[in-house]
């Protein structure tokens, strides 16, 4: 088993790396358990896959479990679904010092993260990650939100989990395309900041992609660590440091945008395409070589994700794209900070780019066959 730690002086907490975590569930979280009945927020999806696996451990432990269950899908993100996640905690009678299990992806994890957030100021939540993009992503590091009309994870908060485990064995049932595009986060690491780890994704991204166990541990665990290094030096993300992990999501989010936050474009697939987008863009204002570029390029098209923008068939310009970056959280006195790259593993923030370059740039983009 890997264990990383996330060190945060009293809300440190630590992450678990490693096959049949469920299993295991009672016994890792039995000092945050305070009592009998313990309330589980959970993808209808993930329960149906895993959540026998869950209730066995804590019924053994004697513990009783009342489901809460969500919808998939990012529209579960909203207020409504917030306000009804409270009531069931309060009807729960959850109290400050309980822990909240959160079992599923990305939506899950954020909305029971914020709700655990302000429920009475603030209770705790442990994470069970059930897919590769949360497992190496969304569940490290205590950044919560749900989705407004104006936009994706506007309205938030920082509140860090007490403990995360990530069962390896959740990734067996995910459909391919979901595990590719929670690969593009994996890739994001290599590409940041590890030139060396990005050099084994090229050799070994087909034995992560078909689970092979070792490699599959290591690539989540490195990327863990990366995280959690950056998360312990620059938590609220007031430094540029934290921001690293913007890495794609400038230009991802905008064709989220585009694509209304549909299946039609998947978070990590916008990830994928927007480090290349980023990698080109370092490339076309002479911070790269375009070798490095297409490094990238290649990296996430042997991964099966979109590599090409002309690809998604968007019937829109780059002036289009660039007005949904506007709406962009990080937008600060009207400027936008863009993650781009003085080489492979080698990410920074610029805060000098014209958005009139981004849109030619991506007029380009959209041209190409």
């Amino acid at each position: 088993m890997a264990v990383i730690p996330v060190a945060l002086g009293g809300r440190s907490y630590d992450v678990h790396v490693e096959h049949g975590l469920l299993e295991q569930a009672a016994t890792l979280a039995r000092p945050l358990l305070r009592k009998q009945r313990v309330p589980v927020v959970a993808d209808t999806n993930a329960r149906r896959l895993h959540g026998d696996r869950l209730e066995r451990s804590l019924s053994e432990a004697r513990h009783d479990v009342s489901w809460f269950d969500v919808a998939p899908g990012e529209g579960s993100k909203s207020w409504n679904g917030l306000a009804q996640m409270c009531d069931w905690l309060l009807g729960e009678g959850v109290e400050r010092g309980d822990h909240v299990l959160a079992l599923g992806g990305g939506v899950v994890g954020d909305l029971t993260g914020f709700a655990c957030a302000i429920l009475k100021r603030g209770c705790g939540f442990i994470q069970l990650p059930t897919t590769l993009l949360a497992q190496v992503d969304s569940s490290v590091g205590g950044k919560t939100a749900i989705n407004t009309s104006a936009g994706k994870n506007l309205v938030g908060a920082f509140h860090q989990p007490s403990l995360v485990l990530a069962d390896l064995d959740t990734l067996g049932t995910l459909p391919q395309r979901e595990l590719r595009a929670g690969y593009a986060e994996v890739l994001k690491y290599g590409v940041l900041g590890d030139r060396a780890f990005f050099d084994w994704l090229q050799t070994n991204a087909a034995a992560v992609l078909a689970l092979n166990s070792d490699p599959l541990q290591h690539a989540v665990a490195t990327s863990v660590a990366a995280k959690a290094r950056i998360v312990a030096e620059d938590e609220r993300e007031t430094d540029d440091l934290r921001a690293l992990l913007n890495l794609g999501h400038t230009f991802g989010h905008a064709l989220e945008a585009e694509t209304g936050f549909s299946d039609r474009l998947l978070h990590g697939e916008s990830v994928a395409l927007g480090m290349v987008l980023a990698a080109r863009f370092s490339a076309r204002t002479g911070l790269i070589g375009v070798e490095d570029a297409a490094r990238v390029t290649h990296a996430v098209s042997a991964a099966g994700m979109p590599a090409e923008l002309s690809a998604l068939g968007l019937e829109c310009d780059g002036a289009r794209l660039v007005d949904h970056m506007r709406h962009d959280k990080k937008m600060d006195a009207g400027t936008l900070p863009f993650i781009l790259l003085r080489g492979i593993g080698e990410a920074f923030v610029a805060r000098d780019v014209e958005l009139a370059d981004v849109s030619a740039f991506l007029d380009e983009q959209l041209q190409l066959r």
